[in-house]
């Protein structure tokens, strides 16, 4: 059962919003496009970064299959030359009880944004 929604002043409805934990785009392509300008940023900052820390603070969605598609985006950046490994630690994503995590951190060429 969903709660009722409080209409505005003009008895309008305000549009729905729906988190970021539960958005999901359609296909790869389409959200890849939507969060690839995050971590090409998160690269080209200099600090190291999680996958979630970055995804978290951008408010981006889930892919489609959320079990495999963010190493393979993170492994595509990898061998594009944006990021490589900087470590471990423990993940910050509230499902995973904090269990270990890869750190990446932006290449010199992508602090250039030459990647």
């Amino acid at each position: 059962m969903t709660a009722p929604v409080q209409p505005t002043l003009d008895g309008t409805l305000p549009p729905a919003r729906i988190p970021a934990a539960v958005q999901r785009a359609e296909d790869y392509e389409t959200w890849l496009a939507a969060v690839r300008p995050a971590y090409e940023a998160a690269a080209a900052s200099g600090r190291p970064f999680t996958t979630y820390t970055v995804a978290d603070a951008a408010n981006l969605p889930e892919p489609p299959d959320p079990a495999h598609t963010w190493g393979r985006f993170m492994r595509l950046l990898a061998d594009e030359g944006w990021i490589r490994t900087h470590g471990w630690t423990t993940s910050d994503r509230p499902t995973t009880h904090h269990s270990g995590v890869r750190t990446w951190i932006g290449t010199p060429a992508a602090r250039r944004n030459a990647a």
